[in-house]
């Protein structure tokens, strides 16, 4: 199984051929801008905001720096979200640190643009989306094919008003695909399973120290040796390892020491790959993505423009014909399951398939309460179906094709870039 259908992706909105090539052969081809929804400034308010500019970060393990540096708990750093590590990104942090420290940071390869002060805290998702620009490289096509295949895939595109709203691969890990796995040992509560997928459980084509440090821990199952063995660029996998040579056993508090926000990212990618398996087989069924059949929860867009998963909104027979203006329109989105403890399910022939697909994997709503970690409790929502694109256009050179696309938050720009180029993402 491909890498792509390992976390639930499968098929394509367009049906051309693809041009080919290959991303991110230095992070300078993947710019990233966040468009932010950024906390009002207030002069001498509590928290220090920051627009920074980084260069090959991972988001976790640069607050995990961050905080180091600042020697303070990396609690006390926040964002609004996750950025691909190989890119150029311009995002915003919050700090509950005097701005004057904010601004002396000094970490290779990140720069401090803009500092100010607020009394609002930043949460995750406190953004409108992004603004990309990346550089596929090494082409299959020749420049005039290139144009004629990006521009036939576009009108595809529009008539879709969007690309299938997939996952992409890093959300469950570009080199090592395994956040839905952890999640899924999480939920069924195998917390033990859930830490050996997430330390051991060696990936082909990793880093070759990493691999066979995970290989010999997922032989012999000696923590203490892997500690010992394992490169220290592996911090977090550390930080578990050394938990449980101290406590034995207590696979629920070794979790612990993994940041918050990468602990829900695993009960998340295990969301993620559910929705990722429905919107496949909605596609693989013939069933139309942007068209509300009835049984379907349209989400209507919120006072940003952005679909509200808070208001599904039934499509019965009463009102299909007004569903399906409103969608064409742009005004709402076909829906698909995120799922939780609460969350309400579809009926008709999407209902169907979510019903299928979750009862293939075993789980009930329950399932998502999480008595031994509470806070990675979820109780699901609904996700549209397709995701919009704004301002896409493009250049070709030889070899080369350059596009610039905004899209909203949530939505993976390689999601967008798998209908144009049709071979594997990362």
């Amino acid at each position: 199984m491909d890498a792509e259908a390992a976390v639930g992706i499968v098929g394509h909105g367009t049906r051309t051929p693809g041009i080919g090539g290959r991303i991110k052969d230095s992070p300078e081809d993947f710019v990233v801008e966040e468009i932010s929804s950024p906390p009002p400034k207030v002069e001498g308010g509590r928290y220090t905001v920051a627009v920074v500019r980084t260069r090959n970060w991972e988001t976790n393990r640069l607050v995990r720096e961050m905080s180091r540096r600042l020697g303070v708990s990396r609690k006390r750093i926040r964002f609004a979200g996750t950025k691909d590590k190989r890119a150029v990104t311009t995002q915003l942090f919050q700090f509950d640190v005097a701005a004057e420290r904010v601004a002396s940071l000094r970490l290779s390869d990140v720069e401090i643009r803009d500092t100010w002060t607020t009394d609002r805290r930043l949460e995750i998702g406190d953004l409108m989306g992004n603004r990309f620009r990346i550089a596929v490289r090494n082409l299959a096509v020749s420049p005039p094919d290139a144009e004629s295949i990006l521009a036939a895939a576009s009108a595809e595109l529009e008539v879709l008003g969007g690309f299938p709203n997939f996952f992409g691969l890093q959300r469950f890990g570009s080199i090592r695909p395994i956040t839905h796995v952890v999640g899924r040992h999480i939920v069924r509560g195998e917390f033990k399973e859930a830490v050996d997928a997430y330390v051991a459980n060696p990936i082909a084509g990793e880093d070759e120290e990493a691999f066979e440090a995970r290989t010999q821990l997922a032989t012999s199952g000696d923590y203490a040796e892997a500690l010992k063995e394992y490169p220290d660029v592996m911090s977090f996998e550390k930080a578990l390892l050394n938990y449980l040579v101290r406590r034995p056993g207590d696979h629920v508090g070794a979790l612990h020491e993994l940041p918050f926000n990468l602990l829900m990212m695993f009960v998340h990618g295990y969301q993620s790959y559910l929705f990722n398996r429905i919107l496949s087989e909605r596609m693989r069924r013939g069933l139309l993505i942007h068209e509300p059949l009835e049984g379907d929860l349209v989400l209507p867009l919120d006072r940003r423009g952005l679909p509200d998963a808070e208001r599904p909104l039934a499509v019965e027979a009463s009102n299909v014909a007004k569903m399906r203006r409103q969608v064409r329109e742009g005004k709402a989105f076909v829906s698909g399951l995120l799922f939780g403890s609460e969350v309400a399910l579809a009926s008709g022939a999407e209902g169907e398939i979510e019903h299928e697909v979750i009862a293939a994997e075993g789980l009930k709503p329950e399932d998502f309460v999480i008595p031994s970690i509470p806070r990675l409790s979820s109780r699901g929502t609904r996700r549209a179906l397709v995701a919009s694109v704004r301002g896409l256009h493009w250049s070709v050179t030889e070899g080369t094709a350059t596009l610039e696309f905004e899209l909203p938050r949530g939505a993976y720009a390689t999601s967008l870039l798998r209908e144009f180029m049709k071979g594997q993402i990362t």
